[in-house]
C-alpha cells in the first residue's frame, strides 16, 4: 500500500504516486493529479512482469502535455462541437481547445487537475473530485469518484460515479495508451485486435467531430469483428483514415445487454498478452496515438507515430448536441454510474 512524493504542480499543489497491487503480482502504479494510470504491469508469457501503459517521468510533463496519458477525463470525454451545448433551454458555454470545439472538457477538464484519495487498500484505490456550479463551464455542484481494484483474476477495474444537484451531463473515460510489447517498445502495428462492434460514426472531418451516421463498417478499415493487426489498414486510402490519420474515431459498440460485458481484445504475439475489454458503455473512441510522433516518455523514450493504441469507453462524441445519439443526460441527484474493466491473460 505503497505511497511516493512525485512532485509539485505549477499551482503549488504536492502531487504523490500510490501503488495498488494484487495477490498474483499485478501492480499499477497511480497519481492523485488526473486520478491518473501512470503504470501498469502486467504477466508476459514467459511471467515477467511489462509495463503496458505509456506515460511521463514527471508531473511537470503530465500537466504540460496534451496526450492524456492514462488521465481520467470529466466530466465529459471527447469532443462537443462548438463548445456548447443545451439542457433545458439553458446554454452552456466550454472553452475552446479542439479548433472551434471543446476536446475533453477543455483547460477545465478533471484530468489535469488534483483528487483527493478517499480510500486506499493494497489492491483498491478511490480518488473523489468535486467542482461547483459553472465553476468549470457545466451544471451543478457535483462530485466524481473513479475507483481502480486490482481483481484476482488479473484485471484492473474501474468504475465511476458521480452525482450533481443539477441536470447535468457526465461522459467519463480513462484515457490510457496501451501497448502490449511493453511501453517503451515501439508501436502497435503488429497488435491483433478483435471489436464487437458492426457500426462506427464517421467524422465531417479532421475536426472529428461526428456527422451524425452510424455506418457499417462492413468493407471499411474500421472493420475488427474478425481479428485483424491495427495496422493492416492504419495508411489505407479511405476519407476517415485520411483525416485521422490513422484510427480516431468511435465505434458503436454491438452492445447486448445494459451491463458489463466483452467488447474488445488486443493481442502481442511478441509478448503472448491479450488484453480484454469489458465494458457498459455503447460507445469506444479507437485512437492509435497517430499525433505523437516523437513524444518523449517514460525514461526518454521517443515514442513513434502509432505507439499505442487508446480503448476509451464512453458516450459517443458530441452526443450531448446529437439528435441522432443516445444524450448523456444525468437527472439531479441521481447517480452516475459506469464500469470499464481491462483483463490481462497470455496466449
Amino acid at each position: 500500500m505503497g505511497k511516493e512524493f512525485f512532485g509539485i504542480t505549477s499551482k503549488g499543489k504536492e502531487a504523490y504516486k500510490y501503488v495498488i497491487e494484487n495477490q498474483n503480482g499485478m501492480k499499477a502504479v497511480l497519481s492523485d493529479f488526473g486520478a491518473t494510470l501512470l503504470e501498469l504491469y502486467a504477466k508476459d508469457k514467459d511471467g515477467a512482469l511489462t509495463d503496458v501503459v505509456l506515460g511521463y517521468d514527471d508531473i511537470a510533463s503530465y500537466e504540460r502535455e496534451l496526450t492524456f496519458f492514462g488521465a481520467t477525463v470529466g466530466p465529459y470525454a471527447n469532443r462537443i462541437a462548438n463548445a456548447s451545448f443545451e439542457i433545458d433551454g439553458v446554454v452552456y458555454t466550454l472553452d475552446k481547445n479542439n479548433y472551434e470545439n471543446n476536446l475533453h472538457s477543455g483547460q477545465y477538464t478533471m484530468a489535469k487537475d488534483m483528487w483527493e484519495v478517499k480510500e486506499h487498500s493494497k489492491n483498491q484505490i478511490v480518488f473523489t473530485f468535486k467542482a461547483a456550479h459553472i465553476e468549470r463551464g457545466f451544471p451543478g455542484n457535483v462530485e466524481v469518484d473513479v475507483t481502480y481494484t486490482l481483481t484476482p483474476e488479473d484485471a484492473l477495474e474501474i468504475s465511476y460515479y458521480g452525482l450533481s444537484d443539477k441536470k447535468t451531463t457526465f461522459n467519463m473515460t480513462n484515457h490510457s495508451y496501451f501497448n502490449l510489447d511493453g511501453s517503451n517498445a515501439g508501436d502497435v502495428l503488429e497488435h491483433v485486435l478483435w471489436l464487437k462492434a458492426s457500426a462506427y460514426t464517421p467524422a465531417i472531418d479532421e475536426k472529428s467531430i461526428p456527422t451524425g451516421e452510424i455506418a457499417t463498417v462492413e468493407g471499411t478499415p474500421f472493420d475488427f469483428r474478425e481479428p485483424k493487426t491495427i495496422g493492416r489498414d492504419i495508411r489505407a486510402d479511405h476519407a476517415q483514415i485520411r483525416y485521422g490519420t490513422g484510427y480516431d474515431h468511435n465505434i458503436a459498440l454491438d452492445k447486448e445487454t445494459d451491463g458489463v460485458e466483452k467488447v474488445a481484445s488486443v493481442y502481442a504475439p511478441a509478448t503472448g498478452i491479450v488484453m480484454d475489454v469489458w465494458t457498459d458503455c455503447i460507445g469506444m473512441q479507437l485512437y492509435t496515438g497517430n499525433f505523437m510522433d516523437g513524444q518523449i516518455g517514460k525514461n526518454g523514450y521517443r515514442h513513434p507515430q502509432y505507439g499505442a493504441v487508446c480503448l476509451e469507453t464512453q458516450f459517443f462524441p458530441d452526443s450531448i448536441n446529437n439528435p441522432n445519439f443516445v444524450r448523456p443526460i444525468t437527472e439531479a441527484n441521481v447517480p452516475y454510474v459506469s464500469k470499464t474493466i481491462y483483463g490481462f491473460t497470455t496466449k
